[in-house]
């Protein structure tokens, strides 16, 4: 790759390149996205898209002085090899590597942290007042793609940014894709216009045929008007107009000569916020990405080593998949809803089978809930899909519209705990929390795969709101019963006895709660492992039993320790007048969990084995310790 476009001179490097040099670099860029991320897994097809994108706009556009912020972030590598972090580029999403998402800590380049979708227009928004405020002169761009343009909170922005005149650039990245293809009716309007594209290539070559004769020029006219009225009907360009916004486009996002052309213009537009439309292929460059779109929307990393390769065993979201399909089959009241995660959260063979039953609403979490809250009222069964990080966006509507009303709504929420290599915006780990202090709200985890198909069958024959959280991981190969069944809310399994110790843990903690409990009695110490089941309720009695008979109690949980499982089960130890019980909590502290492989971030915060029995012998020591200070 040309050594000196990375220098702190790198866009004025890109500047003196020629179109046959430029087109070097693109196919450059992509050989090194193609081998990076096969290797450390990440976003491949949506950056293949945006190279000449990325590259004109780097072009133009002066960063970090322009500020460029970059909607759910997951298309920022290219912008990343430009800016300086080229010679780091094979770290990325490794542990202690560059983040796959941007990140202000990371690099000046990168204006603001993004891992959630339609956002980045209310940002770059804020950041133009604040540069107006300040008496500043630079530009502010919003890139956004087409599936995030369907959350709601984008609207928002663009309305607030017409009504106040702000000068500001949104770029909309319009490739009929999220991670599922783009759904609803914008999506399909703004399929029109790319149609219309088409038109427009159609209409150039026919003036070029006919500008030799006499009519030609009349022709043209009428043509222009033609198209303008069909770009009209199909989806009309004064929707953005009306909105405030200048419109340009739609513009072939992968001709670095167009793209430089309509930036440089709207770079120098002052009249206020100006809307560019750029059309591009996701996964360009690389047949196989071009073909299966969503297949290498995020690819996993390569496997080398024979121990890192597991046996191929069921995912969670797999065995959520099959459930649903079974529980779906047997009952005509269930409704599945997700928000653009049909393939993350496989509902594939769900949506295929049921179509009139299942719905994706798009990047709309808030809109997911409420619509759920809608169908229950009316007597339906809604199980809403949507993944830990994402669910955080509707709190007001679970809170307000689900759980006041005490509906009858399950929320699958995959990814739960640790997520792995997409890092801080995308962990789960504060679900527990935030919702096990809502009224009516039951929020269960299960220990294993099985466990998890009687929590979803729970949830559907259930009156009151429930959670469900699992794991992105494979589950534990454990054998499925056939019938599904009820488990009594607030009710755990008490998994080994013991005397001197008792091990509280829940979900995916458990496992790991056993085999420590095993190597604890190695080391001649009888520890008790209690499965808990349920964050909320508790099961108080049999948690206060425990803690009666042992005196000690840890309790394990892949969750912020900030009002999680354990922090209910000190107040609920607290509140019953038991006195002398030691308790220790392991979860993750109070931070922002960086990216890394699942197994090493476990390893960091104890939440593994190992750790549990460092935590266990910590505990008894200080126990013995403080007995013989007593004596």
């Amino acid at each position: 790759m040309t050594d000196r476009l990375y220098t702190q001179n790198f866009q004025e490097a890109l500047k003196q390149l020629s179109s046959e040099e430029l087109d070097e670099l693109c196919s450059e860029i992509r050989e090194v996205l193609v081998k990076t991320v096969t290797e450390t897994g990440g976003h491949l097809a949506s950056n293949l898209g945006v190279v000449e994108f990325t590259v004109a706009l780097h072009r133009v556009f002066n960063s970090p002085v322009d500020k460029i912020i970059w909607d759910a972030g997951h298309q920022s590598y290219v912008h990343k090899l430009l800016t300086g972090r080229q010679g780091r580029f094979s770290s990325l999403r490794q542990y202690k590597g560059i983040s796959g998402f941007p990140d202000p800590a990371e690099s000046e380049h990168d204006a603001f942290a993004a891992g959630h979708a339609s956002t980045s227009i209310s940002a770059a928004l804020g950041m133009a007042i604040a540069r107006d405020l300040a008496g500043e002169k630079h530009n502010v761009i919003a890139v956004i793609g087409d599936g995030s343009l369907t959350g709601g909170m984008a609207f928002e922005a663009l309305n607030h940014a017409g009504h106040i005149g702000t000068r500001l650039i949104v770029m909309l990245i319009d490739n009929g894709m999220s991670i599922s293809p783009t759904v609803g009716a914008l999506s399909r309007a703004l399929s029109s216009i790319r149609l219309d594209n088409r038109v427009k290539e159609a209409k150039k070559a026919s003036i070029k045929f006919l500008s030799a004769s006499n009519w030609g020029k009349k022709l043209e006219s009428l043509i222009n008007r033609l198209t303008r009225g069909a770009k009209a009907v199909a989806m009309p360009t004064f929707l953005w107009e009306e909105l405030g916004f200048m419109y340009m486009g739609p513009f072939d996002g992968h001709s670095i000569a167009d793209l430089t052309a309509a930036f440089e213009q709207a770079k120098h537009y002052t009249d206020g916020p100006v809307f560019l439309h750029i059309v591009t292929t996701k996964g360009k460059g690389f047949s196989a990405a071009e073909q299966s779109p969503q297949l290498y929307h995020s690819v996993s990393p390569k496997r080398t080593k024979q121990s890192d390769i597991t046996p191929k065993i069921p995912t969670y979201s797999e065995t959520f998949s099959d459930t649903m399909l079974t529980i779906t089959r047997n009952d005509p009241k269930v409704v599945v809803i997700t928000a653009a995660m049909s393939e993350g959260n496989c509902l594939q063979d769900v949506a295929k089978e049921f179509p009139e039953r299942f719905f994706d609403v798009g990047i709309c979490e808030e809109h997911a809930v409420t619509l759920a809250a809608g169908l229950a009222i009316r007597g339906f069964k809604p199980v809403v899909a949507i993944y830990s990080t994402f669910l955080q966006r509707a709190f007001d509507q679970i809170l307000h519209d689900v759980c006041l009303q005490d509906l009858s709504v399950v929320f699958a929420l995959d990814r739960g705990g640790i997520v792995g290599d997409d890092g801080k915006t995308h962990q789960g780990i504060f679900d527990l929390s935030y919702l096990s202090f809502m009224p009516n709200m039951i929020v269960a985890a299960p220990k294993d795969e099985n466990e998890l198909q009687h929590m979803l069958f729970t949830g559907v024959q259930n009156a009151h709101p429930m959670a469900i959280r699992y794991p992105r991981s494979p589950g534990l190969g454990v054998s499925l019963d056939a019938d599904l069944h009820q488990l009594p809310a607030g009710k755990g399994e008490l998994l080994v006895s013991g005397k001197d110790i008792a091990i509280i843990a829940i979900g995916a903690m458990v496992q790991p709660a056993l085999a420590a409990s095993q190597q604890l009695q190695k080391l001649g110490i009888d520890a008790a492992v209690f499965n808990a089941r349920f964050a909320r309720p508790l099961d108080s009695s049999s948690i206060l039993d425990l803690a009666a008979n042992t005196r000690k109690v840890l309790t394990v949980e892949e969750n912020v320790l900030s009002s999680g499982f354990g922090a209910a089960v000190l107040e609920l130890l607290s509140s019953s007048g038991i006195s002398n019980i030691q308790v220790k909590r392991l979860g993750i502290p109070d931070e922002f969990v960086e990216h890394g492989p699942q197994h090493v971030l476990r390893a960091k915060y104890g939440l593994n084995a190992e750790g549990i029995v460092n935590e266990v012998a910590s505990l008894l020591h200080a126990q013995r310790k403080q007995s013989v200070r007593t004596i």
